[in-house]
């Protein structure tokens, strides 16, 4: 559904506002001009924009000229007349600060404040009653405030919604939310007027369609699309090391040194991260080797909202040298004066490494710098796909998944908080957002049912009966106290069960209490559970020593270990997108490509074709081989982690029905190693396993239902649906559930909805979240297909040089069977001289 058009007459500034550009010596851009014709029209619009395009002001521009015209407020006060939508609490705090910098320069009649989950209570609360002008906010909050019986003198005049980087919302779970509360805007406000701001996205159309009502599986109108000239190329490097190129892992310690450098030559970095754990580990090396005392600063999400907020204030103030960061930072943040972005790790996707870089210079006319650095062999070949993509301006976006269940679920409970509502108007409503306009009205009854009953196999039990039916057949709450629990969880965002990280205060009793002080942020109760007090680890740029536990809170003290722990986090890791993978494969393919690659990657890649096989693009390489008392299979399927996990657990059922006796696997972003007691090589030649056979895409019928049935992985997707839907609550008034109580009750809750309603709707929700989230069955059907009649086999003496990145992970998975064993991790050393020894040796 693309506009009719992208370039749009435009009419000129007025005042205060063309004065206000002229007198900082700017010329409004187009785009910016033709943005605030298209909504004085009452249009919907999508803006898109390169970093730097001023895509943000462009967003307030109607509403400030808007409220500018209307004047100071007269009594009685008026509502909200614009909200501003983020994906992230400190982009909403960013932008506060950079507009009120035009508003009081053209003293305009406009007040704006922040509401996100870190603005106190009393102020939300004031905020229902006393709202600004414009609100900047993000969709959680909207959520609560819509579920307040005040919601609709709150947003009965609201006149704009700007969504700010929706490309970033638009196909998770925050979007479908973000997506229903929009419908409900309409709602309360015919009038409303949406503004979606984008960086490039590959499909623009598809973000259009969500800014639009729909009547079925069409839009009733058209959003308009405006396209700004395109930027400065940015200036993209690869890290280039003289020191020995890791063959696996994530942790980029060689080229430390060289990282350094970057950091004293520039005057403030971004150091982006794919993880958490990333994140604290290279804050820890580079304060390691910092004999410059440089300002290095630590910024994620486990770190307390404090803490954050002074590294945001020391880089705007441009006290600042370099930060490490994970995608806390990565979104449209304009923090002072950056002018080099730093990605350590392979990007990824194309999509997010231009996201990435656009964090630097924050200027249209000049170019964004950009440095890659590869944590290993493979990730070089990924840097260099990505660095490619970012020339061409490809992009590589996901494509927009069906509204998600529970998220409804979530959404009934919190319109039934703000009052009694009627069904049929509230599936039309439902149905008018872009996510949600599939839904049939037996879908929605379902959802609907489950809300007020929990669904037949728990209709019985009062805890889950949350919605009664009026006389007049409307549903309104059971009790009262379900809004309170409902505005403590609401949002989409489910994290692995944390534990505060509190330093003691003062010195520790002999007697074992503890007493407890500041707290430095949260980490996964999980990686505690793992600690005995003694033990060290690493989190908030410090070295920590723990002490133990008090109810939900670890105690630690600052220690001085040269060998602490990084915390670990659920989710933490980014999938390979699809697009950067065709890429490798065609790179990998294609030897005059090479050239491109450093000598130590090039020679690596020579010698697999000497050694072994050098797979066509369309091709998959498989490698048999044996290795001590073990023989492996090696597959380089290309698809990502969380595919090649996948693939590894149902490989493994039908090497166990053909007689392969496999006792585990590893999977990386690339691979795929499956190992056994029997010799895989002379099983495919014998016939015994018939390769074609093997990766037959029937392995996504029964194999993938049985592995479902018998896997944590559904208990885990039911989890997180049970949660978001409202089934089980994180947090009740005063007490905050742990993890192993949520787990225990959704487990149990899993086991009897199996039994006796196999068809509960929270089950078709978690299978739906379990087939495009942890288990990538679109993908790995998509390879599945693609690699049919196309399998190369290579069976070699010993491991290959292309197979020891995936060897190096061995002992970090392991597959229960009737044998039962497992192997140790191998040193890197003795792969690295098997794999090139025999080389050597002819």
């Amino acid at each position: 559904m693309e506009a009719p058009e992208t370039r749009i007459p435009h009419s000129e500034l007025p005042e205060p506002f063309a004065g206000w550009f002229a007198s900082r010596g700017w010329q409004p851009r187009v785009h910016q001009l033709a943005l605030l014709d298209t909504v004085a029209k009452g249009r919907d619009t999508l803006l898109i924009a390169p970093t730097g395009g001023g895509k943000t002001l462009a967003g307030f521009l109607p509403s400030l000229v808007d409220l500018a015209a209307k004047g100071p407020k007269t009594a009685p006060a008026r509502g909200i007349h614009t909200l501003y939508v983020s994906p992230l609490k400190a982009l909403a705090t960013d932008i506060a600060r950079n507009l009120a910098t035009p508003v009081a320069e053209m003293a305009l009649p406009v007040t704006l404040e922040t509401r996100t989950g870190d603005t106190p209570p009393a102020r939300r609360a004031r905020q229902r009653v006393l709202p600004p002008d414009i609100l900047l906010t993000t969709p959680e909050q909207i959520a609560l405030m819509l579920s307040h019986e005040s919601a609709a003198e709150l947003f009965g005049s609201l006149k704009c919604v700007i969504l700010d980087e929706l490309h970033a919302l638009a196909t998770s779970k925050r979007g479908d939310l973000l997506a229903l509360d929009l419908a409900r805007l309409r709602t309360l406000s015919p009038d409303l007027t949406a503004i979606g701001l984008s960086a490039t996205v590959a499909r623009p159309s598809e973000l259009a369609a969500f800014l639009v009502p729909h009547q079925g599986q069409t839009a009733t109108r058209l959003a308009e699309i405006v396209m700004a000239e395109g930027g400065v190329k940015a200036d993209i490097s690869i890290l280039k090391s003289d020191a020995d190129l890791p063959w696996a892992g994530h942790a980029a310690r060689y080229a430390l040194p060289e990282i350094y450098a970057a950091i004293k030559a520039h005057r403030l970095s971004l150091m982006f991260v794919n993880t958490r754990s990333q994140a604290e580990m290279l804050f820890h090396e580079l304060w390691r080797c910092n004999d410059d005392n440089l300002a290095i600063a630590l910024h994620h999400g486990s770190l307390d909202v404090g803490q954050r907020r002074k590294v945001e204030a020391a880089m705007v103030a441009g006290k600042l040298r370099a930060v490490v960061c994970t995608s806390t930072l990565d979104l449209g943040i304009d923090w002072g004066d950056v002018d080099l972005v730093v990605n350590v790790g392979a990007p990824k996707g194309a999509s997010r490494l231009s996201q990435r870089i656009g964090r630097a210079n924050h200027r249209l006319d000049e170019p964004s710098k950009a440095l890659l650095v590869p944590a290993n062999r493979f990730e070089v070949m990924e840097c260099q796909a990505a660095l490619e993509a970012a020339e061409e301006g490809a992009q590589d976006t996901p494509p927009p998944k069906p509204g998600a269940l529970d998220v409804l679920a979530q959404h009934i409970l919190g319109m039934a908080c703000a009052g009694p509502f009627d069904p049929d108007a509230l599936f039309a409503e439902v149905t008018s957002a872009s996510p949600y306009q599939g839904l049939t009205r037996d879908g929605f009854d379902q959802v609907l049912a489950f809300v007020a009953t929990g669904g037949y196999a728990l209709a019985n039990y009062d805890r889950y009966a949350k919605l009664k039916r009026t006389k007049g057949g409307q549903y309104r709450l059971a009790h009262p106290r379900l809004a309170q629990q409902y505005r403590l969880n609401v949002g989409t965002i489910v994290e692995a069960p944390m534990l505060r990280v509190r330093l003691a205060r003062g010195a520790l009793k002999k007697s074992g209490a503890i007493a407890g002080g500041r707290v430095l942020g949260e980490v996964e109760e999980y990686f505690i559970e793992q600690l005995s007090p003694g033990d060290t680890f690493v989190f908030a740029g410090e070295v920590l020593r723990f002490e133990g536990l008090r109810e939900m809170d670890a105690i630690v003290t600052r220690a001085h270990a040269t060998d602490p722990k990084v915390p670990a986090y659920e989710g933490g890791k980014f999938p390979l997108s699809t697009y950067l993978a065709d890429r490798v494969r065609h790179m990998l393919a294609a030897r005059d490509a090479w050239a491109k690659l450093p000598d130590q990657v090039s020679d690596w890649l020579r010698l697999q074709a000497e050694f072994s096989v050098v797979p066509a693009a369309d091709e998959m390489l498989i490698e048999t081989f044996p290795r001590g008392q073990r023989h492996y299979l090696v597959c380089y399927p290309f698809e990502g982690r969380l595919a090649h996990q996948s693939l590894g657990m149902l490989l493994t059922r039908r090497l166990e029905r053909a007689g392969a006796a496999p006792l585990g696997f590893v999977a990386n972003e690339y691979a795929l190693a499956i190992w056994g007691l029997n010799d895989m090589s002379e099983m495919v030649r014998s016939g015994a396993i018939d390769l074609a056979a093997l990766f037959d895409e029937d392995m996504l019928g029964d194999d993938l239902d049985a592995w479902l049935a018998e896997s944590n992985l559904m208990k885990r997707s039911f989890r997180v649906c049970a949660i978001i839907s409202g089934l089980i609550e994180r947090r009740h008034p005063g007490r905050e559930k742990t993890g192993r109580q949520m787990t225990v009750s959704s487990d149990l809750i899993y086991d009897v909805l199996r039994q006796h309603e196999p068809e509960h709707v929270l089950l078709k929700a978690a299978f739906a979240d379990a087939a495009t989230g942890l288990i990538d069955v679109g993908r790995l059907g998509q390879f599945l297909n693609r690699i049919g009649g196309r399998i190369r086999h290579s069976a070699v003496s010993h491991v290959s040089p292309l197979a020891v990145p995936v060897m190096l992970e061995i002992g970090r998975e392991s597959v229960p069977s009737d044998i039962g064993d497992t192997l140790l991790r191998e040193t890197a050393e003795e792969l690295i001289a098997e794999a090139l020894g025999e080389h050597a040796a002819r």
